[in-house]
C-alpha cells in the first residue's frame, strides 16, 4: 500500500503549487494582495518589471526632498528668519521634505520590502507629511491674513506664541492621520473597501477628501479677505501720498497676482485628485489614480519656489551660503508687502 500524506501535508502542497502558477501567470504585482505570500527581490522574475509610474514618483520624492532640505538648512543656520511667517514655511518644507522620504520609502517597500507592517507605516507616514503640508499652507494663509487685519499688534511675542501653538496642534492632527493605517483603518483584510489609495478605505479616503476641500474653500476665503485689506489700504496711501498712487497699485497687483499663482497652482494640483478620491475606489484603472496623484505630489516640489525661493530674506540667505556675497538689488530698494 502507498503511504498516503496526511491532510497538513496535501494542504502544504496546494499552497505551494497555487503560489507558484499565480507568480507564473501574473505579470504585475499588486502591493496590497494580501492573498499573495511576502515577496522579496530574490521572488521577482526577469519579466517583471518596475511600474514606471513608481519610478517618477521616487523621482519627484528626491527632488521634493532635496529642494525642502536646502530651504530647513537655510532657515536653522539664519538666526535672522525666526519671525511667525519663517517658522511656518519651515512647517511647509519639512512636511514636504517628510513627503518626499515618504515616496522614496514607499517605492522600496513596494519592490523590496514588501510585507505588510512596511506598508502600513508608508502608507501612515504619507498620509501625516501630506495632511501636514496642507495644513501649513493654510496657516500660512492665516498668518498672511492676521499680518495685515492686526497689523499693529502682529509683530509682538504673542503672534509668537500663537504660532507654535498652531504647528504643535496641527502637527499633532497630522500624525494622527498618520496612525490610522497601522491601527486598523485600512482595506488588507476587505480589499473591497478600498480606496483608489490602498490601503485606506473609500470611506476614510471620502472623509479625507471632503475635508481637504473644505479647508481649500477656507483658505480661497482668507485670500479674498487679504486682496480687499491689501487693496483698502493701497487706496488709504494713495488719498494720503498722491504722488505714491502708481508704485502703491504696482505693489498690489503685485501681491494679488502673487496670491493668485498660490491660490492657482494650489487648486490646480490637488482638487482633481480630491474629486477622484471622492467618486472612485480600487476597481478603476491604477494609471488613473498615478496620473493625478504626480500633480499633488509636484505642489510640494512647487512649494519651495513659491513660498521659500521668492522670499528676498531667504534668498539673501542663500545668496550668502552658496557666494558668500550680495547681488546689487538686494543693496537697495524697499521692501513691499507683496514681497512676502
Amino acid at each position: 500500500m502507498l503511504h498516503q500524506p496526511s491532510a497538513a501535508t496535501m494542504d502544504h502542497l496546494l499552497y505551494l503549487q497555487n503560489s507558484s502558477s499565480s507568480r507564473m501567470s501574473q505579470h504585475h504585482y499588486d502591493p496590497w494582495d494580501t492573498n499573495t505570500s511576502t515577496i522579496t527581490t530574490s521572488d521577482l522574475s526577469p519579466d517583471e518589471s518596475v511600474n514606471p509610474w513608481d519610478i517618477i514618483l521616487c523621482v519627484t520624492g528626491t527632488i521634493m526632498a532635496c529642494e525642502n532640505a536646502i530651504v530647513i538648512a537655510i532657515l536653522f543656520y539664519t538666526p535672522t528668519l525666526r519671525a511667525p511667517m519663517f517658522i511656518l514655511i519651515g512647517s511647509l518644507a519639512l512636511a514636504d521634505l517628510l513627503a518626499g522620504v515618504g515616496l522614496i520609502v514607499n517605492f522600496i517597500v513596494i519592490y523590496v520590502f514588501n510585507n505588510e507592517v512596511a506598508m502600513l507605516s508608508s502608507a501612515g507616514l504619507l498620509l501625516a507629511s501630506f495632511s501636514a503640508s496642507v495644513c501649513s499652507l493654510l496657516a500660512i494663509t492665516v498668518d498672511r491674513y492676521l499680518s495685515l487685519y492686526n497689523a499693529l499688534t502682529y509683530h509682538t511675542e504673542r503672534t509668537l506664541t500663537f504660532t507654535y501653538l498652531m504647528l504643535i496642534l496641527l502637527w499633532a492632527l497630522c500624525i494622527c492621520i498618520g496612525l490610522l493605517p497601522i491601527m486598523g483603518w485600512n482595506c488588507v483584510r476587505e480589499q473591497s473597501s478600498c480606496s483608489v489609495l490602498r490601503p485606506v478605505t473609500k470611506n476614510n479616503a471620502a472623509v479625507l477628501a471632503v475635508s481637504f476641500l473644505l479647508l481649500f474653500a477656507l483658505m480661497m476665503q482668507l485670500y479674498l479677505q487679504i486682496c480687499r485689506i491689501a487693496f483698502r489700504h493701497a487706496q488709504q496711501i494713495a488719498v494720503q501720498h498722491q504722488f505714491m498712487a502708481t508704485s502703491q497699485a504696482s505693489s498690489t497687483r503685485k501681491g494679488v497676482s502673487t496670491l493668485s499663482l498660490i491660490l492657482g497652482t494650489f487648486a490646480l494640483c490637488w482638487i482633481p485628485f480630491a474629486v477622484y478620491s471622492l467618486v472612485a475606489d480600487s476597481s478603476y484603472p491604477m494609471v488613473y489614480t498615478y496620473s493625478l496623484v504626480l500633480p499633488a505630489a509636484c505642489n510640494s516640489v512647487i512649494n519651495p519656489i513659491i513660498y521659500a525661493f521668492r522670499n528676498p530674506d531667504i534668498q539673501k540667505s542663500l545668496w550668502l551660503a552658496c557666494c558668500g556675497c550680495l547681488p546689487p538689488r538686494f543693496l537697495s530698494g524697499p521692501r513691499t508687502s507683496s514681497d512676502v
